[in-house]
């Protein structure tokens, strides 16, 4: 089987003061990344997962916790380890 790599981006939504807690929790999955917060409790989330099912867990874990409103997700990608490891080389542009 080949191994995978999922990469997920969600807008979590927390209750008015609850924004904190709600970040600590999600930061404690070392899985998650939080990447931006606001005041008014919106934080911008990525995960990585193994498989599919793995990052459909993760992302009903985020919903499940205690001040979450909503946990949107914005993008979603998956693709074998190896392609995700490939290095991409920088195209050269005469034109500059």
């Amino acid at each position: 089987m080949t191994e995978e790599l999922h990469i997920a981006s969600l807008v979590v939504h927390a209750a008015p003061g609850r924004g904190e807690s709600v970040a600590t929790e999600i930061s404690s999955h070392e899985s998650a990344q939080i990447h931006a917060s606001t005041p008014t409790g919106k934080l911008v989330v990525t995960l990585e997962a193994d498989s599919a099912g793995q990052m459909m867990d993760r992302i009903g874990a985020i919903q499940k916790l205690d001040g979450v409103l909503s946990a949107a997700l914005v993008y979603q990608h998956a693709d074998t380890l190896a392609a995700m490891n490939e290095t991409i080389e920088e195209p050269v542009h005469d034109d500059y």
